[in-house]
């Protein structure tokens, strides 16, 4: 284990600092929002209802494209038949993301949040090279389509996606689950509305290419979302340092503060898809500046970058004899 002589360390979670600091008044507000004010009954029910509305739905969508030979519909099945997938997925994350720490687990079942939408991107890049795969079979190998049964189907699809969709619109911007859930509700509203535009001109005009080419536009829609999702999830799993939270800027305001000389060891990294950790080492020649400055530092933390957990460890010699001074070191 690496040490650093003369210091003294302190970790304080948000809710912690936010009582300590309560004294100290912000004029402004960076619109960090936390998602804590809504608890995981809350996010439970909605998962609950959006699983049972779009398993329905699934098996009646998926019934009727095979009836009517549609792959616009099938494919919008195999996409919704995803997000059910990922909305089990997301909130089995969010149960365990409720546990408490364990001697093994010591930040608990946070992590599995991000789990959870790495899992959720993988399967819609499954569920585009299945369909993608029928669909090119479809365009070589035209078969006719009931048109009216498309409609009629995708006009029921608008309604369930939109309502789902907005189960998870509140939430959105606090947690990359919410946020997939959200999206992918969304673009299948919007998918289910081509379906019946789809199914019109089919019923109009009698052009059965315009099934699989609607299907290709579905599979772009998905394309598209996912790959937002798979990477946004992929640098949490990295430990990238959260969107929204600017790395430089932290580190400014940290050698800022009062007494500090340098900041070294400096890490951002997320534990969930709504919490964020920090770690740094704070240089301070003057003597360790008591446990108040800590407290009030964690809490501005929390409150002008979202971050909520963070550990500070202060050296009062120069740095220079840290083994972790150097930015080169992990």
């Amino acid at each position: 284990m690496l040490h650093c002589g003369k210091s003294a360390t302190v970790s304080v979670s948000s809710k912690k600092a936010g009582k300590l600091g309560a004294h100290h008044h912000h004029g402004h507000d960076h619109g960090h929002g936390h998602g804590h004010s809504h608890g995981s009954a809350v996010h439970g029910r909605a998962f609950a209802i959006g699983i049972a509305l779009n398993t329905g739905f699934v098996l009646v969508e998926a019934t009727y494209g095979f009836i009517s030979g549609s792959m616009a519909l099938v494919a919008d099945a195999g996409h919704n038949l995803s997000d059910v997938l990922g909305l089990i997925i997301a909130w089995t994350a969010s149960v365990l993301a409720a546990r408490p720490p364990s001697a093994r687990f010591t930040y608990g079942f946070k992590s599995s949040s991000i789990l959870a939408a790495l899992a959720n991107a993988a399967l819609l890049i499954a569920a585009i090279g299945a369909i993608g795969s029928e669909t090119i079979h479809r365009f070589i190998n035209p078969e006719p389509v009931g048109g009216g049964t498309m409609m009629a189907v995708a006009a029921v699809g608008i309604v369930i996606n939109t309502l789902t969709a907005l189960l998870f619109f509140r939430d959105r911007h606090h947690d990359i689950n919410q946020r997939g859930a959200f999206i992918h509700m969304a673009g299948d509203a919007a998918v289910s509305l081509a379906v019946v535009i789809a199914g019109f001109i089919i019923v109009r005009t009698g052009w059965q290419w315009i099934d699989p080419l609607t299907s290709l536009i579905v599979l772009a829609v998905i394309g598209w979302s996912t790959w937002g999702l798979f990477m946004a999830s992929l640098r949490m799993g990295l430990l990238g340092v959260p969107d929204g939270i600017d790395h430089g800027k932290v580190r400014a305001f940290l050698t800022s503060q009062p007494g500090v000389a340098a900041v070294h060891d400096l890490h951002i990294w997320p534990m969930s898809t709504t919490e964020t950790a920090l770690t740094a080492h704070l240089v301070i020649p003057g003597g360790y500046p008591g446990d108040a400055f800590l407290h009030e530092l964690a809490h501005e933390l929390e409150h002008d970058f979202g971050i909520g957990h963070a550990t500070l460890q202060v050296e009062t010699g120069s740095g220079a004899d840290c083994a972790l001074e150097s930015e080169a070191v992990v």
